[in-house]
Parts: structure tokens; C-alpha cells; sequence
């Protein structure tokens, strides 16, 4: 919950001042408030700039009806979003999402054309309890569960350890990578070998310019979900540049 329609479109034109071609190897997408979206549409047109994309940070499974306050999908492709956040934790903790919620969220966004960024993450007490892999694996299983192999390949998977997220901790890059690792055979084990190859799965527990490289070099982890890093121009485009 960061920036007004008129702050996201001035962080979006100084994004797209600094920005180097030679990160045409990354897929980059930012993903403001629902009020900010058709203000980086705009700014996004007016640039032509194709290797940015938009993404929402929710959505809600119905097509249409009386869900005061909720947006759906089609809303989401009529502003150019082309990918869309679901299951973080934030949404799993502070408003009550439940697998199956986001199991349809999911299979919505692949029925409109608009790819999956599919979050899972562990707290504390389970991390603690050594339980990280089952759960985390658990969610994705759950998360996945409306989907058939072919609806499944555009979805992007997102590890964030909840005790991660804006405290300055993360885990090793070796235990991050062996979540990462365990998602992705999960991911075979539900499609395939050639699926799981495919699929991206991403960091999402503050990844900032310190750790990114360490990070980066891990193989199971294609990319990063940022949060705080990604409020701050410089610090988004090291990331950028990490993965390019």
C-alpha cells in the first residue's frame, strides 16, 4: 500500500529514464494499487515501452456481481495488466485467504489471459519448527489445484518467507535456493519434468542490492518479488541488472 496514482507515475517515469536495453533479458513488471493502475497504463502507453509490464497485487475470482470493494479480473486486463500477485502472505495473514481462495483467484486470472505471480511462505514458528518445505510445498499444491498441466505453465511461483519480509533477515542463499528447489519439484511432481524446468520461480523475502548477487546465483531461484527495494529507483534497477 505505497504511492498515489501521481507518485507511482512519477517513480514509473524516472524507471523508464534510467533504464538500459540491456536488461531486455528480464521480464520486469511492477505491480501498484489498484488506484494507480490506469495512471502507469498511461504512462506505459505514452512510452511505448514493452519490456515494462503491469501487474495488480489481488484480485477477486467472480467475473462480475454485488462484492462491493472487489475487482476482478477483466477490470485487471482492461488496464493492461498482464500479471497479478496472489496468495502473499499479507493477503493469507491479515485478511483470512484461504488455499481455496486463492486456487480461484488463480484459474481466474488464467481464464483472462493474465499470468499468476503464486505466493507461498512460511512464519516463523513453522520455519522454526524445521516444517518450511511441507508447508510452503503444501501451499503451492493447494494453490494449483483447479489448474490442468496446460493452464498451469504461464503461472510464476513466489517464495517469500513471511519472517523475511521487511525485518532485514533472510535466510541463506543455500536455504532459499532449497525451498526454491522443493517448489520446483513439487511443481514436476504435479506436471512433469519438462514443467518443471519451465516454470520461474522467484525470491520474495527483502531481496535488496546487498544480497541480490549471492541470491541471483542460486539455481533454482529465477528471479525476485520485491517489495521495499522496489520504491527506490537505483535500488530497483541493481535487481533488474542482477538478473540480466
Amino acid at each position: 500500500m505505497n504511492k498515489t496514482a501521481m507518485e507511482a507515475t512519477q517513480l514509473l517515469q524516472q524507471l523508464f529514464y534510467h533504464y538500459d536495453n540491456k536488461f531486455d533479458s528480464v521480464d520486469v513488471v511492477v505491480c501498484p494499487p489498484f488506484t494507480a493502475l490506469r495512471s502507469a497504463q498511461v504512462v506505459l502507453e505514452f512510452d511505448n515501452n514493452a519490456m515494462i509490464q503491469i501487474g495488480a497485487q489481488d484480485v477477486y475470482w467472480e467475473p462480475q456481481g454485488a462484492y462491493t470493494g472487489a475487482i476482478s479480473a477483466g477490470m485487471l486486463k482492461d488496464v493492461s495488466c498482464s500479471y497479478c500477485i496472489i496468495g502473499h502472505s499479507e493477503r493469507r495473514e491479515y485478511f483470512h485467504e484461504t488455499d481455496e481462495d486463492i486456487a480461484r483467484k488463480n484459474l481466474a486470472l488464467i481464464e483472462a489471459g493474465i499470468t499468476p505471480i503464486l505466493c507461498c511462505g512460511e512464519s516463523l514458528e513453522v520455519h522454526d519448527e524445521g516444517s518450511t518445505i511441507e508447508f510452503v510445498t503444501g501451499q503451492i499444491t493447494a494453490g494449483l489445484s483447479l489448474l490442468s498441466a496446460e493452464a498451469a505453465k504461464p503461472v510464476v511461483i513466489a517464495y517469500e518467507p513471511i519472517w523475511a519480509i521487511g525485518t532485514g533477515r533472510t535466510p541463506s542463499p543455500e536455504e532459499a535456493d532449497e525451498v526454491c528447489g522443493a517448489l520446483r519439484a513439487t511443481y514436476g511432481e504435479l506436471y512433469g519434468a519438462a514443467a518443471a524446468e519451465a516454470v520461474r520461480i522467484l525470491y520474495g523475502g527483502s531481496m535488496n542490492p546487498g544480497n541480490v548477487d549471492a541470491l541471483s546465483a542460486m539455481p533454482n531461484i529465477d528471479g525476485g518479488l520485491i517489495g521495499g527495494a522496489a520504491l527506490k529507483v537505483d535500488d530497483f534497477l541493481t535487481l533488474v541488472k542482477a538478473f540480466s
